[in-house]
């Protein structure tokens, strides 16, 4: 199966960049560029990619508006989007994540993270492992006064061992890492994500992992 790739950023070198990575690639094509925003949420939904590598930062329409264009609204479109930034520590990110991002890339990454991150994204997982996007998510949940009785009402939504899941999720655990934790089948994980996304309504395991912090069902710094 090839993944198919759009690459929307705004610097043209930056563009060749990637894409010679991503063409380098068995099973990977680059099926269009866009030099910003606008051109990327008309590009995808013309072209229809497996992923979209957008940055954050773009002329007329930035990468956050451009997926919650994307990501919202009654039909969503099914492309992953794969965040990229300069910025270890951005505002934007978080806004990103909430906007339905499947996750975010440093743009100082090699070429085999990149290319491991397309393949994690383009199967419908997300990115989770850095310790950026713990980080974030983390600054994300910070300062909520109303965390207690989110938690507590998603808590509700899902039964004891989906909640179990839903918090080593959050904590970037895969599925088989999820299964010796809690001694369950691997496959018996992914029916409780699968699951624990229908509940919530939510797109991905990082959209989950977004929901456990700000509820406050994961407390920052691990608590």
């Amino acid at each position: 199966m090839i993944i198919s790739v759009l690459i929307a950023d705004d610097q043209r070198l930056i563009r060749s960049g990637l894409r010679a990575i991503i063409e380098s690639e068995p099973g990977m094509e680059v099926v269009g560029e866009a030099a910003d925003g606008a051109e990327a949420v008309e590009a995808v939904r013309r072209l229809r990619p497996d992923v979209a590598l957008m940055d954050i930062r773009m002329p007329r329409l930035d990468g956050v508006a451009a997926a919650r264009s994307l990501c919202s609204g009654p039909g969503p479109h099914p492309t992953r989007i794969l965040m990229l930034t300069t910025f270890h520590l951005d505002d934007y990110v978080a806004q990103a994540l909430r906007a339905g991002a499947s996750g975010f890339l440093l743009k100082d990454a090699t070429a085999d993270q990149l290319l491991e991150a397309v393949r994690v994204v383009a199967a419908g997982e997300a990115i989770l492992a850095p310790a950026v996007t713990r980080r974030m998510l983390e600054r994300m949940a910070a300062g909520r006064a109303d965390a207690a009785a989110d938690g507590a009402d998603l808590r509700e939504r899902l039964s004891v061992r989906e909640v179990d899941v839903l918090l080593l999720v959050a904590r970037g655990l895969s599925n088989a890492e999820i299964g010796a934790a809690l001694h369950l089948a691997e496959s018996t994980v992914k029916s409780h994500v699968q699951n624990i996304l229908a509940k919530l309504g939510l797109r991905d395991r990082l959209q989950a992992a977004v929901a456990a912090y700000e509820s406050g069902l994961v407390h920052p710094r691990g608590a």
